[in-house]
Parts: C-alpha cells; structure tokens; sequence
C-alpha cells in the first residue's frame, strides 16, 4: 500500500468548457453568488468565495455554442459544492427556489446533506455541507456508513427562520 496523500492536499478549482459565458455567469454568479475576480472577454471568467483567486473557471475555448456530452459518456459527473454550514446551504436552496432552478434530487448522507442540480450547460452540480466529522455515522470497524435517504427540504429552509417560509 503506497503511502496517503498530505492530509493538507485539496482540490483547488474546477475548470468547466461552457456554450455560453453569459448564461454560465447567470447561474454561477446571479444565482449561487460567487464573486467574478477576472474575465477575459467573451471566452473565460473566473469565480470564486471569500478572496480566493478561483473556485471556477468557466471557458467557451473549445465549446462555444457547443452542446452537452450525450448520456453514457465519460466525464465529469459533477462539481461539488461546499457550505460552511447547514444555514449557508439553506440559503443556497432558497436562491436556487427563487431563480426557478429545478433539483435533480436531494439527500442525507449522513456526513453531508446534498442539493442535486444541473448548471445550465447540464453540467452536474451538487450543493452541500459536512456534518463535524466527530458526528459521521460509522461502522463497528470505524469505516464510514454513508447513507443516501431523503432529504427534508422544508426542514433545511428552516434554517433561514422567516425567510425560508
């Protein structure tokens, strides 16, 4: 067994080939909130949270007007998401609700709870929060015991107070 990888080590950035920058920008920045930090033109911009140079590149370098993968294709799956905290989540339900984006689906996993979506060029997105990792159901041999059950949406708006009725 090679040695593990730096605990430290984590992913930097997604870099998406989009149809569109204007309509990628309208769900990633209009809709979800993410800070615009440089854009080149019509052919890339770049996204981020909290000052970070990017979280998300978008280009039309090799896919301007182009359309998405056809199903049982390889590639990205999606793109994951993380909030800091189950209310941040709830607020990102409530923009995605108010900007008339449909969810794919959403779920308890136990160590998270998810939001299932598509970004406009179908990319698979996936909104999410950890759960503290000394909560994480586990096995007897301490392994994880992920789950998938039905996520109670109502109940995550609930963490907005008066704002997510």
């Amino acid at each position: 067994m090679p040695d593990p990888i730096d605990p430290g080590v984590d992913i930097g950035h997604v870099h998406l080939r989009v149809a569109d920058i204007e309509r990628a920008l309208g769900f990633y920045h209009d809709v979800l909130g993410f800070t615009l930090t440089q854009r080149m033109g019509d052919s890339a911009a770049f996204l981020s949270a909290g000052g970070y140079h990017h979280h998300i590149g978008l280009n039309t370098w090799q896919s301007l007007g182009g359309s998405p993968p056809p199903p049982g294709s390889t590639g990205l799956f999606h793109l994951a998401i993380r909030y800091p905290t189950r209310s941040a989540l709830a607020d990102a339900l409530q923009r995605l609700l108010d900007a008339g984006i449909p969810l794919d689906g959403a779920a308890d996993h136990g160590v998270s709870e998810a939001l299932y979506l598509r970004d406009p060029d179908q990319n698979g997105v996936e909104l999410t929060w950890d759960r503290p990792r000394d909560a994480w159901p586990r096995q007897p041999d301490g392994t994880l015991a992920m789950v998938t059950m039905a996520l109670d949406l109502q109940d995550l708006l609930g963490e907005l107070g008066e704002l997510g009725a």
